[in-house]
């Protein structure tokens, strides 16, 4: 950047800055209510849209001067809709399942009177005297948010809101750097690729700066298809800024001029607002031609995914993104070298881009002291499955298994026992619980045979059958193969093959052997990350709980009574209610039928397993069991049925 350029810059940010502050002091006015609605895709699954026009609708019918706006996700999904008010003499209160019926007290109760509804509160964001905050939550001690800092927190549709708590002022000193030098800082800051490979991100970027040529491109990837895996979104759809900011901070670094957002269709609301801060930030002069009046121009498109889980591999999206197949390609040439349109290419996680703007803004030294010598910063989760409080996590790296299961997901709920976590995506492990101790970094999860993968983390407990679990997430990579190399293409489609036996109760022992040996050809063999790891659910479920397959194989027996064709429902006698017809009304096939004294008895041949009449059968009688094998029917006591 030339040095006349540099006071160009820093008047001009500083004026944006001065706007963009004074819109949120009058937003947030203290002699004024303010109310937040989280209205991410978590958000707008459990009501949240409803609650959001309850709330403006009683606002406008009282003529109010109360601003409600929305929020994004601030992790605590399994609250949601969630709602946080703001009003002068109270700390910011956060409350939890909120419908239209409760949002209208709200404004009634607390907004126009002084009764704070304690009984639908979640937490306060500060310590105060009334509530517990947030603070005071077990999961706090092991937080700490960067990446997700302002998510909940701002209206991400208002680039106002995100300049008024520090956005794009990383840009600002950037623009006032060597390319060079930035590069510099994000390799002392130890940064490494938050999609999955865990590959040095400065060192990337480096090699695309001095590779030849003139056009450079940056695409975002935010390709997000693993199961259970919600982070990508929930940053584009919560703080999409942050995400800009750091794109156009790689670009000036490496000296692209275009950068692609590569998100999945499956993501309106994130395609939505991405393409609105987009706009937002080419009016502020923060994106296109000679950007905060320096000699710097780089503009930003979205492009939205057919949703084939292989193009989160960067060459198959490279490939998508030029119209073509989504088919992984032989490097090196690496795309930074040789990528889109066969011009040097920056392909960064949606996490590593929004992680940009805090190291610029903060120091290398300053990230580079969260985390372990190996694996800098933090790492953020979407804990799914089995586990208390579903949603997003952000620890710093290093944190064990079981604090983020146990401490912020609060454990395993119904009083169940832990089994395993699969973390990775479908092509990372399960582990067991000898293994919750591990810390959470790149190289200790892949030698336990996981991996760090994008973040999501589905936690299993005692009902889940891991054959099947295995079953179940082979069955998406093979599904998910592109199908160019044969090993991926067959070997996957044998492994599901057996495994599907297996469940049956029709395996051999040596199918184990089998397993294995497939395994290893698939990922020696296959081309690309999908294929590589597509085993490793096969692997670690045979390392940790080979016992599971050896009793579906020995004993025809599923030790989770997860396997349909090996259990059966079967009512007891004795304990079933005569006057009580709860299982035949549930029963979706007609299965149920009572016999002549009125005892409920199931139809085998038409039961379908599904488990309704489990769930349906009173506690007090607790009638229903499920068995496996299937031969292992309790015979009837003597004496008496229930009258």
């Amino acid at each position: 950047m030339k040095a006349a350029e540099l006071p160009t810059i820093v008047s001009t940010f500083r004026d944006i800055k001065d706007r963009a502050e004074s819109h949120w002091r009058e937003l947030r006015d203290n002699s004024k209510a303010v109310i937040m609605v989280g209205t991410a895709t978590c958000g707008r699954a459990a009501g949240a849209m409803e609650v959001l026009k309850a709330l403006r609708d009683e606002v406008k019918k009282r003529n109010l001067d109360c601003p409600v706006i929305e929020v994004g996700c601030m992790g605590h999904c399994y609250s949601e809709p969630n709602v946080t008010i703001t009003k002068p003499g109270y700390p910011p209160i956060c409350y939890a399942h909120v419908n239209p019926v409760i949002a209208e007290r709200l404004i009634k109760e607390f907004i126009l009177g002084d009764d704070p509804c304690l009984e639908f509160v979640l937490a306060a964001a500060e310590e105060n005297d009334l509530v517990p905050s947030f603070s005071d939550f077990p999961r706090a001690q092991y937080e700490k948010k960067v990446v997700l800092k302002n998510c909940g927190q701002i209206d991400p549709q208002q680039i106002e809101h995100y300049i008024a708590h520090g956005g794009y002022a990383a840009l600002s000193k950037a623009l006032q750097m060597r390319p060079e030098d930035i590069i510099d800082e994000v390799k002392r800051s130890g940064l490494r690729g938050r999609g999955g490979a865990g590959f040095p991100t400065g060192q990337k970027w480096e090699t695309c700066r001095y590779a030849a040529g003139r056009s450079k491109y940056i695409i975002c990837n935010g390709d997000e298809g693993d199961p259970g895996a919600f982070m990508d979104r929930a940053i584009i759809e919560s703080d999409p800024h942050s995400v800009l900011e750091g794109m156009i901070i790689a670009g000036y670094a490496v000296g692209a001029r275009y950068g692609y957002i590569y998100v999945r269709a499956e993501y309106p609301l994130a395609v939505h607002r991405a393409e609105i801060a987009l706009r937002q930030a080419q009016k502020l002069n923060l994106l296109g031609k000679n950007i905060l009046g320096s000699d710097f121009s780089f503009d930003i498109k979205t492009f939205q995914g057919s949703g084939a889980f292989v193009c989160g591999e960067e060459t198959a999206l490279i490939e998508s993104l030029e119209g073509k197949p989504g088919l992984p390609y032989n490097r090196p040439p690496y795309p930074a070298t040789r990528g889109l349109n066969g011009k040097p290419t920056v392909i960064n996680n949606v996490k590593t881009l929004a992680s940009i703007c805090h190291i610029i803004e903060n120091g290398a030294e300053w990230f580079a002291s969260i985390g372990t010598d190996g694996s800098k910063g933090t790492a953020v989760f979407a804990l799914a499955g089995k586990v208390v409080n579903t949603g997003l996590a952000e620890v710093p790296m290093g944190t064990t298994l079981r604090q983020v299961i146990f401490d912020v997901g609060s454990g395993i709920p119904n009083g169940k026992r832990f089994k395993a976590v699969q973390i990775g995506g479908p092509s990372g492990g399960c582990l067991p619980e000898s293994a919750l101790d591990l810390p959470i970094d790149f190289d200790s999860l892949t030698d336990a045979g996981a991996m760090m993968g994008s973040g999501g983390m589905i936690v299993l407990d005692e009902d889940d059958c891991m054959v099947e679990i295995a079953r179940y997430f082979l069955e998406f990579t093979q599904r998910e193969s592109c199908g160019k190399c044969t090993f991926c293409r067959l070997g996957t489609k044998q492994m599901l093959e057996v495994l599907d036996e297996i469940t049956k109760g029709k395996g051999r022992i040596e199918d184990i052997d089998m397993l294995m040996e497939l395994a290893q050809d698939i990922k020696a063999g296959s081309l690309c990350g999908l294929g590589k790891t597509a085993p490793n659910p096969v692997l670690t479920t045979l390392r940790h709980f080979r016992d599971e397959y050896e009793a579906h194989i020995l004993e025809g027996r599923c030790p989770a009574l997860m396997c349909a064709d090996l259990i059966t429902y079967y009512i007891i006698p004795e304990k079933c209610e005569r006057s009580c017809d709860a299982c035949v009304g549930t029963c979706t096939v007609e299965a149920i039928s009572p016999n002549k004294q009125r005892i409920k008895v199931i139809d085998q041949e038409k039961c379908v397993k599904c488990g309704t009449c489990l769930t349906a059968c009173p506690p007090q009688y607790n009638a229903v069991i499920k068995v496996s094998p299937p031969s292992e029917v309790p015979a009837p006591k003597k004496g008496k049925t229930r009258k």
